[in-house]
């Protein structure tokens, strides 16, 4: 069964953040790795250890994609950039 996928309010300022090239690399990415099994560990999709952000992360080369699963719908709660040990997400530094 397919899941239905929601951005929240943060995170669609977060994606709207970064360039069109970026924001549909992302959109193209997250349809693809979390309609289906959103809760299966990857190479690019991982559990989380305990934080205050979200139990999942998407990852899709320098961005983190942080999200939560509730029966069938995926809750993207926020996207970030990583560099090297560096996250920004919103334009602030967050450390998990």
């Amino acid at each position: 069964m397919a899941n239905e996928i929601q951005f929240t309010v943060r995170a669609k300022a977060h994606l709207k953040a970064l360039r069109k090239r970026d924001q549909k690399t992302i959109l193209d990415t997250v349809e693809e790795q979390l309609r289906f099994e959103a809760e299966t560990p990857t190479r690019n999709r991982k559990r989380l250890q305990d934080n205050p952000l979200a139990p999942w992360e998407l990852r899709i080369g320098d961005f983190r994609v942080f999200y939560d699963v509730d029966e069938e719908v995926v809750r993207i709660v926020a996207v970030g950039e990583k560099t090297h040990n560096v996250l920004l997400i919103g334009g602030e530094e967050v450390e998990l």
